[in-house]
């Protein structure tokens, strides 16, 4: 089945939508962890709602969500949180190709942590495309404006915001795919719908727990933003649940470097639509890892 193809495209165009409008929620108006909570708060709703009048017309029930089901869906929603967080914040640091390049190791690095925590396997190929993402990312952590040698630049607030996002998004990415095999044999969408409805009720109570306790008035900042954040919520819902679909039927490294087309789309928005100048190491740097993506492509 070649299902998880136009899926996982169609995931990536969702989210660099979404990324693009948080850019702007970030910039004007809300703090990193507000639009964070714009995407969970003005999606589940929508997932929620959709989710019951499937159950409804359809006539199935909810399957039993055992613990093993809640473990994976806890660890992924909180990972996928502080993920976003650092991407909105790293959007402050360095252009959005750029910050959707480094958060964009997680290719990479979903590799590896779905080798260690599900035992999926990594070919020659799939080490090949690590060491090229690596080198990838050794270009990009230089700013263009920076002086010194490359390795002084590893550590700094960029580099650390693109590297640490890229590792959540990984671990968010594998444990999706681990609560969605815990579904067994139901029908793929619905799996990813049931794994989606629970895990962005999760992300909403957490992130309401979390603002009110430490950004006062966040929320109200976050109702008053309504008329664009309600779009984040949106595009939410299609990448997400095209996400989830994909991880119900391939390994989750596969998606997501298929899924890195959103590369492609983040320099366009960058240039045609924030105005931003990409400079020749930017655009070697984003060279390197769209080969890592090739190779990585070749390993499935």
């Amino acid at each position: 089945m070649l299902t998880w193809i136009p899926v996982s495209i169609a995931a990536a165009t969702f989210q660099t939508f979404r990324f693009m409008l948080q850019k702007v929620l970030s910039s004007v108006t809300l703090s990193p962890g507000g639009a964070t909570f714009a995407r969970f708060a003005y999606s589940a709703p929508f997932i929620l709602t959709g989710l019951a009048l499937y159950l409804y017309i359809s006539g199935q029930s909810l399957p039993q969500l055992g613990m093993a089901f809640w473990t994976y869906a806890l660890v992924g929603s909180i990972s996928q949180i502080l993920a976003t967080v650092c991407v909105v914040a790293l959007f402050k640091q360095r252009n959005f190709a750029v910050g959707i390049t480094f958060k964009k190791t997680e290719v990479i690095q979903t590799a590896i942590v779905g080798l260690v925590v599900l035992g999926d396997g990594i070919s020659a190929w799939g080490w090949v495309a690590i060491m090229l993402g690596l080198c990838a990312v050794l270009v990009l952590s230089k700013p263009p404006q920076a002086t010194g040698a490359w390795w002084q630049h590893l550590t700094n607030k960029a580099s650390r915001l693109g590297l640490t996002s890229g590792l959540l998004f990984a671990f968010s990415a594998v444990s999706y795919r681990g609560a969605s095999l815990q579904l067994g044999e139901l029908e793929p969408a619905f799996r990813a719908g049931v794994t989606l409805a629970a895990v962005v009720s999760l992300q909403t109570l957490l992130m309401v727990v979390w603002l009110a306790w430490r950004e006062k008035g966040e929320i109200s900042r976050v109702w008053q933003a309504r008329r664009v954040a309600v779009w984040v919520g949106l595009t939410s819902l299609g990448g997400s649940f095209c996400w989830f679909w994909a991880f119900t039927l391939q390994n989750a490294a596969y998606v997501k470097a298929l899924g890195q087309v959103e590369l492609i789309l983040s320099v366009l928005a960058s240039v045609l639509f924030f105005k931003e100048k990409i400079s020749r190491r930017e655009l070697l740097g984003m060279g390197l890892l769209i080969l890592s993506i090739l190779a990585l492509v070749l390993a499935i």
